[in-house]
């Protein structure tokens, strides 16, 4: 991986393409009838979403793999995409109000969309919480598997509560959207695909720098622990 794409090359790659996707997003992509420029926050909030959804799938599999093998790369793997998932999960629940304000009149609904999202988030809280406090480390790893478990479960939940919800409700994709069976002109969607592309990019990048961190920080402790005992004897 290091050899085939080195992380100068992954970051330089990750910010071209958010360089990009600023351009489809804000030149590219044309105005929506209804909702105006505000509407423009719809291809960040929907590829932080998605994005979301792939990091807890990905923190999911990688508590799998560690239970399965005991693996602690792919423990630092879980763990990392967690944690960048949280990230992307608050910019979902900071972009929505944002987007969703001049359509609602209100800063938040208790939408059937945004509701399964903001457990996801506490899932994501819990998780990163329990790798805080817990502090035997194969013990955290099996209670956030099971935490992870209980996210993915959501996260298929809300995916298909926003398909069968597309167009109704007060959601501002209904507004957007224009009523049943319309949807986004097709260069929105080239914006939505190039934002959600830009932003896994950034994902991955974010998680391969704390899996570099982690094993770092491991073994900075191995190398401790060996010092500790070389002084004892």
């Amino acid at each position: 991986m290091k050899k085939a794409f080195p992380q100068t090359v992954h970051l330089i790659v990750t910010l071209a393409a958010l360089l990009v996707s600023l351009y489809f997003i804000f030149l590219y992509a044309p105005q929506e009838a209804t909702m105006g420029e505000v509407q423009r926050i719809f291809y960040i909030h929907v590829s932080s979403g998605n994005t979301a959804f792939v990091a807890y799938f990905l923190t999911f599999f990688g508590s799998f793999v560690y239970l399965w093998k005991r693996n602690e790369s792919a423990d630092d793997f879980a763990y990392g995409a967690a944690e960048v998932g949280f990230l992307f999960c608050t910019c979902v629940l900071v972009t929505g109000p944002l987007w969703a304000k001049p359509v609602w009149g209100i800063w938040w609904t208790w939408d059937e969309r945004l509701t399964p999202t903001f457990f996801l988030w506490l899932l994501f809280v819990g998780y990163l919480m329990l790798r805080s406090y817990v502090i035997a480390p194969g013990r955290a790893a099996l209670l956030a598997a099971v935490v992870s478990t209980l996210g993915v479960v959501d996260v298929v939940f809300d995916f298909l509560v926003i398909r069968m919800k597309s167009y109704r409700g007060q959601h501002p994709a209904a507004v957007m959207g224009g009523g049943e069976n319309s949807g986004l002109d097709p260069r929105m969607w080239v914006a939505v695909f190039v934002t959600f592309a830009a932003f896994l990019l950034l994902f991955s990048y974010l998680v391969r720098q704390y899996m570099r961190v982690a094993a770092l920080r491991r073994e900075v402790s191995r190398l401790r622990r060996l010092s500790d005992s070389s002084s004892g004897a």
